[in-house]
């Protein structure tokens, strides 16, 4: 088998394919599963600082030449018009049928070159469009590292790290030798770690406060151990992350880091991209978990407007790759992403199974079931599934247990659902073990889930049955 089409044929369809993989769970590489505990490496961002290593789990793809612009412009769904030089943008591209196959951080370091940093997906869907069109552009693919490296070397174009927290622009001074500019909301400028001078994007994460910065990658350790000192030499407690607890921020800020790529299906180009990607690619090798089992892979695919992306659209733009299948869904009626906010008494239900004889339910690995690469689980109103849970795990912050997905239109704020939790037969994933499914009743909340919204109306809920 060469090819991602051949996979696909040899199971039958893409459903079976990605539900029965052997993948195993999904491993962000190298870093440390945790440097003190996960728990208090969650409350380190939202009350003090933190270091996140961003160095090893995401693809970087960087794209120059004379046509970059007008090629990534076509590609994606952004607008190019305000990108400026040292400026970033959420890059998401689609489908011709407009399904989002994922998203990067593209930034712009020269009028004819940007850098993209994500996931897989959408790196081989930018790399597949230089392949088959005429645009002067050169592509260096840089992956992710290995997850499993098995004591081999590991390599990477550019480390990168995330300071962010309340107290994280007291490092930020002491390292830069001064007082840091205001830099603005995804602007990049430079700063001072050191003698080193480094790149710095202004963004959060769950929530909180910081900076990105990267550079060389042989500079890491050097890099690593200045932040470190400086935070020690101003009596600042900066938490380093493990990869544990860095795969759950985002249940507090309420970005979907791993909606299944819409590319499975389709004729013409989607039929030439499945021939073009190779057997040992994210898509063919990656895996759904979940309740939720179609017979159509495009019942687990999203589009921009449920992920909340409409905005970064580029109506203006003559032509880009999915245009006209996105003006036809934008007057809906489209899904919309909420978060999920379990039961208690059910998640403590589901856990005590394990302790009982007989079949369990299955297992809530804490502080994130990360069993499948993506996740699809049935969020039903009686009979009637009412949207997919998508992201799910435990934030130590909130104390309760939370998902992302999308919802039926009709679904309002402060509704209580039933979560489908466990799959309804053995499939091939390794990952998952012998167990029965049950129901999680969850109260549906904003997105990005905020502490005093819930405790407001909510907290009821959570300790008493309806």
């Amino acid at each position: 088998m060469s090819s991602l089409s051949s996979v696909i044929s040899q199971h039958g369809n893409p459903v079976d394919m990605l539900r029965n993989s052997k993948i195993g769970m999904y491993v962000y590489p190298i870093v440390a599963p945790e440097f003190s505990n996960w728990r208090d490496e969650q409350v380190a961002w939202r009350d003090h600082a933190v270091l996140f290593d961003q160095t090893h789990h995401m693809d970087e793809l960087t794209v120059e030449g004379p046509d970059a612009e007008a090629f990534l412009a076509y590609v994606g769904i952004n607008g190019f018009a305000n990108f400026d030089l040292n400026r970033a943008k959420h890059f998401v591209p689609v489908t011709p049928a407009g399904h989002v196959i994922g998203d990067m951080i593209i930034f712009r370091e020269r009028l004819d070159k940007f850098i993209l940093v994500g996931r897989a997906p959408t790196a081989n869907w930018v790399k597949f469009q230089a392949a088959i069109g005429t645009w002067k552009v050169r592509l260096f693919h840089d992956p992710r590292s290995d997850s499993r490296p098995d004591g081999e070397r590991i390599m990477r174009t550019h480390y990168r790290f995330q300071i962010q927290g309340p107290d994280a622009p007291l490092i930020f001074e002491k390292i830069n030798g001064g007082p840091v500019k205001d830099i603005p909301f995804f602007h990049v400028d430079e700063i001072n770690v050191g003698a080193k001078k480094v790149q710095a994007l202004r963004h959060g994460m769950a929530g909180a406060p910081g900076l990105e910065i990267w550079g060389p990658y042989g500079d890491k350790h050097h890099i690593q151990s200045t932040i470190l000192q400086a935070a020690r030499d101003i009596g600042v407690n900066l938490v380093q992350v493990g990869s544990r607890a860095y795969s759950t921020n985002t249940l507090e800020s309420g970005w979907i880091p791993s909606p299944l790529p819409g590319i499975y299906s389709g004729d013409g180009m989607m039929q030439e991209y499945c021939d073009w990607l190779g057997a040992d690619s994210y898509e063919a090798v990656g895996s759904i978990g979940g309740s939720y089992v179609s017979d159509d892979i495009a019942d687990y695919y999203v589009n921009p407007f449920e992920l909340g992306y409409s905005f970064y659209i580029g109506w203006k733009k003559d032509d880009f790759i999915g245009k006209a299948a996105l003006q036809k869904m934008k007057d809906g009626p489209n899904r919309k992403k909420v978060t999920f906010e379990w039961n208690k008494e059910d998640v403590l239900r589901v856990i005590a199974s394990g302790l009982e004889q007989g079949t369990p339910f299955k297992w809530i690995d804490f502080p994130q079931p990360n069993y499948a690469s993506s996740t699809a689980d049935m969020v039903m109103q009686g009979d009637k599934m009412m949207g997919m849970s998508m992201f799910n795990g435990y934030s130590y912050n909130e104390r309760c247990f939370l998902s992302l997905g999308v919802v039926d239109p009709s679904v309002q704020i402060g509704d209580v659902l039933n979560l489908k939790w466990g799959e309804p037969a053995q499939t091939g994933k390794t990952s998952t073990e012998q167990h029965v499914q049950t129901d999680i009743r969850v109260r549906v909340s904003d997105t990005p889930y905020a502490k005093d919204a819930r405790e407001n109306y909510a907290d009821s809920w959570r300790t008493k049955a309806d």
